[in-house]
Order: structure tokens, then sequence, then C-alpha cells
């Protein structure tokens, strides 16, 4: 359902956005805020969707920075996306975790646990960015096409620090899998639209990753991200193969603490 999702490029504008949202490491808790403060999210934050089959309300989904944890020694925002619901013919059960250095926006580990109709996957993968390597659940180890390795969900909290300019296009070969890169980012233009949460100015974005999936090439999916310094996913909708039209609408958000 929610396979690959977005990176970005085009050296200097890219370079720029990194730079401004990079977190500078500290021993103490000041330090550690203070970062998050420049970034449009922070810990804390949570989102609700009412996700739609074509027309049809079928169930939920959510979007969360559970907190600031450790994995190696290295402080990492936890993320979690999930998605559930379907009908007689479908249903999906989806949840995604990254957990996201918090000094240089990387992902540190990634867990996918799908089940789509009659899709199932469950994996985890630690990276290892300094040796450009990673290892599955199952001992697996392979190697990384850079050393600031995102994933399906890290490439959205990633994409919220970026400028997206009408207009402009980014391109990032940072995917964690060589063979996905690069995606495209086409930041498409500015739109009003209504969702359960109520009216937003949103800027609508368009991501292509070289698989199939929610952001697959054949999707032609659209991300509108909330026109403000947020850059809440406030919808999302593609086509998937076996489920058909899929949308995801802002239900509720809590900025984080």
């Amino acid at each position: 359902m929610v396979k690959a999702i977005f990176r970005i490029g085009r050296k200097g504008r890219a370079a720029l956005a990194i730079a401004a949202a990079a977190l500078v490491a500290s021993g103490t808790d000041a330090a550690a805020e203070a970062p998050q403060q420049r970034l449009p999210f922070r810990a804390g934050e949570s989102a609700t969707y009412q996700v739609k089959l074509g027309g049809l309300s079928i169930g939920r989904g959510s979007m969360a920075v559970t907190g600031l944890q450790t994995v190696r020694g290295e402080q990492v925002f936890h993320t979690v996306m999930t998605l559930q619901g379907g009908n007689a013919l479908v249903r999906v059960n989806d949840r995604f975790e990254s957990w996201i250095d918090t000094d240089g926006l990387f992902s540190r580990r990634f867990h996918q646990n799908q089940h789509e109709a009659r899709f199932r996957r469950n994996r985890t993968y630690d990276f290892f960015p300094e040796e450009r390597t990673f290892r599955r659940e199952n001992g697996q180890t392979g190697t990384l096409p850079t050393s600031q390795p995102l994933d399906d969900l890290s490439f959205i909290y990633f994409a919220r620090t970026l400028p997206l300019d009408p207009g402009a296009t980014y391109s990032l070969p940072r995917y964690f899998k060589a063979d996905g890169n690069p995606v495209v980012l086409q930041v498409l233009r500015r739109e009003t639209i209504e969702v359960p949460a109520g009216r937003f100015r949103t800027i609508v974005v368009r991501p292509v990753i070289r698989t199939d999936g929610m952001f697959g090439e054949g999707g032609r999916a659209e991300v509108y991200f909330s026109d403000d310094e947020h850059r809440i996913p406030v919808m999302i909708r593609t086509r998937v193969p076996v489920v058909g039209s899929l949308s995801m609408h802002l239900r509720t958000f809590r900025p984080g603490t």
C-alpha cells in the first residue's frame, strides 16, 4: 500500500533544505529541543485520517512522531504510519515505522508490516550508514547506495523540510534500495481543499518512484501538504494495484509539544 515514498534532489536547493532542517547533536536537553523548533514536525505530533476507496469510506489511518528514542546509541525520531480498513472484497492492515536520525534526518531502522488482500510482507531493516550496509531481521545483509538512506516513511518527513515551490522538481537518489532511485518530487500547484479536519490551503506534489505501490509511476499519486510551517499531509490520493483508487483525508491533527 504505502510502498516507496519520496526522495529529493537538485543539489543547490536540497542542500539548503537539509542544512536548515539538520539537527545539531548535543548532550543537553535545551540543545536537543532547539533543533526541533526549526523543523515542521516535532516529537509528539499526531494525525488521523479517513481512508476512502473511490468515494466510499472504508477505514482509518494515522501518522505520528511518537517520541525520541535511541538506536545503537544515536537519538532518533520514532515515526509510525498505519492504514486499516476495507470492504467485502479487499482488506488492508498496514503498519510502517521509521527511526529517523535527529542529527542528519536519515533512517537508521525501518519496519514494514503489510497485509493487503492476499499480499503480505513483514520486514525489519537495520541501516548502518557509516558502513553503507543494512541487515534484515532474517540475517540477510546488503549494501546501501547512500550514506544517508531514506525509507518509505522517512521520505514523507524529509519532504516536509523542503521549500516546495510550485513548478520545482526535486530528485534525490537516497532510497535505501538502489533500484528504486531516483525518486522525483514534482511540485504541481497550490490548491484549497476540504477534508474532515476543515478547510486547508495546500501545496500539491507528485512523488514518483521506479517501483510499484502507492507512489509507483503508474499510480499518479498526489500529496497535499498544508501551505504553512507544519507542512501537514492533509490528503494523499493514488491508485494501487488490486485495491484501486485510494485516498487518505485528514480528520484530526495535534502538533508536537
